[in-house]
C-alpha cells in the first residue's frame, strides 16, 4: 500500500502524502454541514470510452465509505478524480462544500493510499512516516512528536528505527497508513490497499483499518472489488457497474435488499426466481431474489406456514465447505436454487450423503424480494 504524492511524479519516485495545513481555518458556517465529498453528474471519458457515466454521490464527514465493484466498473477512476489525478469530463467534485473539480492534487486536502507500499528502503520507519513533514519543513521536535503519535495510532511503537525490509507485509502497510495520517488530511482515499496481503492478514487488517478510522474520525473512501471487505468495514457503500452506481446504502441494506439483479449477484450469493419458477413459487410475474442462507431444507411432505414460501426439488450437488454446506437443488418447477446451511451438528459424510435426496425448500415470504433488471 503506497501513499500518493501531490508534489512528485509517482511513476518515478516513491510517493509521499500531499501537505495538509494543520492551521487551516474552520469551514465557513454556510458549509458547516456540507458532506465531505459530493459528486454531481460526474463523467469521465477516455477517448470514446465512458469510464464514469454521470454519477451523483455524497459521502458524509467522518464516514467510512466503500466503492465496490468489479474491474472496469469505474470505481478507481472515480477515486482518482476525487484525488485530482484525473479531471472530470463533465460534472463537479466538491470537498467540504468547495468546488475542486479542476484544482491540482496538491490543492485538495486529501491523501491517497495505494496497494503497493512504495516505502523508501534506505530510510527508517520514522523517516518514512515523517518524510512529508520534512518536505514541508515542519520543525524537528514537532515532526518527531507527530511521527510518534502516528506510529502509536497504527500500533508500531518501538519500530521507528527499523527498515522496511525488516517488517512484515502487514507492518509495512501500517507504515504506509501512518505516513498518510501524519499529515492530518480531512479525507483519506484508499485504493485496494489490502490486495497484496494473504487472506488471514487481510481479515485482520480489515478490523484494524475500521478501528483506526473510528479513532482518527476522518473520512475514509475505500475502493475494493472484495464484497467481504466492503461489508465488514463500511458505514455505507456504493456498488459500481459499467461506470454507474447501481445502489448506495448500508451493508445490511445492500445485502438484504439489493436494488438490481447485478447487486444481488455481486454482493454475496443470491438466487433469482424468474419466469415459470417465479409464477409457481411467488405467484407473480417479475424477477425475485432470495439469499441461500434464508432457505431451509425440509422433509418433502412438510406443509409450510402461511407466512412462508416453498418448492419441492432434488439435491443435485453438495459442496462441503467446513463451517457450511452448499446444496444445489434442482426444482420440480424448473430452475435451481442454492441453499447454504451451517454445519452446527452435521459431519461432512452426512452432508455429502444428502446428494440425490428429494427435499422441500422453505423460507419466509418476507425474504423474497423483487429486483430491477
Amino acid at each position: 500500500m503506497s501513499i500518493s504524492t501531490h508534489e512528485q511524479d509517482r511513476s518515478t519516485r516513491p510517493a509521499h502524502p500531499a501537505p495538509a495545513n494543520p492551521d487551516r481555518p474552520a469551514a465557513p458556517a454556510t458549509r458547516a454541514n456540507s458532506p465531505a465529498v459530493r459528486l454531481e453528474g460526474v463523467v469521465k471519458r477516455f477517448g470514446e470510452v465512458e469510464a464514469v457515466a454521470g454519477i451523483d454521490l455524497e459521502v458524509g464527514d467522518g464516514e467510512f465509505f466503500s466503492m465496490l465493484g468489479p474491474s472496469g466498473s469505474g470505481k478507481t477512476t472515480t477515486l482518482r478524480m476525487i484525488a485530482g489525478f484525473e479531471l472530470p469530463s463533465a460534472g463537479r467534485i466538491l470537498l467540504h462544500g468547495e468546488d475542486v473539480s479542476h484544482r491540482p492534487p496538491f490543492e485538495r486536502d486529501v491523501n491517497t493510499v495505494f496497494q503497493d507500499y512504495a516505502l523508501f528502503p534506505h530510510m527508517s520507519v520514522a523517516d518514512n512516516v515523517g518524510y512529508g513533514l520534512m518536505v514541508r519543513k515542519v520543525p524537528r521536535e514537532e515532526r518527531r512528536r507527530r511521527v510518534a503519535d502516528a506510529l502509536r495510532m497504527v500500533r508500531l511503537e518501538g519500530y521507528d528505527e527499523r527498515r522496511p525490509s525488516q517488517l512484515s507485509g502487514g507492518q509495512r502497510q501500517r507504515v504506509a497508513l501512518a505516513r498518510a495520517l501524519v499529515n492530518r488530511p480531512r479525507v483519506l482515499l484508499l485504493d485496494e490497499p489490502l490486495g497484496a496481503l494473504d487472506l488471514k492478514l487481510r481479515e485482520e487488517m480489515q478490523i484494524e483499518l475500521k478501528a483506526i478510522q473510528h479513532q482518527v474520525g476522518i473520512t475514509f473512501i475505500y475502493v475494493t472489488h472484495d464484497q467481504v471487505e466492503a461489508l465488514t468495514m463500511s458505514d455505507r457503500l456504493a456498488v459500481f457497474n459499467r461506470g454507474r452506481i447501481e445502489q448506495v446504502g448500508t451493508p445490511a441494506e445492500v445485502y438484504e435488499r439489493p436494488a438490481t439483479i447485478f447487486v444481488a449477484g455481486f454482493v454475496g450469493t443470491s438466487n433469482l426466481l424468474v419466469g415459470e419458477a417465479a409464477r409457481a413459487i411467488v405467484g407473480a410475474e417479475g424477477t425475485f431474489t432470495v439469499r441461500p442462507e434464508k432457505i431451509r431444507l425440509a422433509d418433502p411432505e412438510e406443509t409450510p406456514g402461511t407466512d412462508e414460501l416453498s418448492v419441492s426439488g432434488r439435491i443435485r450437488e453438495v459442496a462441503y465447505l467446513g463451517s457450511d454446506t452448499r446444496y444445489h437443488v434442482a426444482l420440480d418447477v424448473g430452475g435451481e436454487l442454492v441453499v447454504t446451511q451451517q454445519n452446527l451438528a452435521t459431519s461432512s459424510m452426512e452432508a455429502l450423503a444428502a446428494q440425490g435426496r428429494a427435499v422441500r425448500l422453505v423460507w419466509k415470504r418476507q425474504h423474497t424480494l423483487p429486483v430491477a433488471q
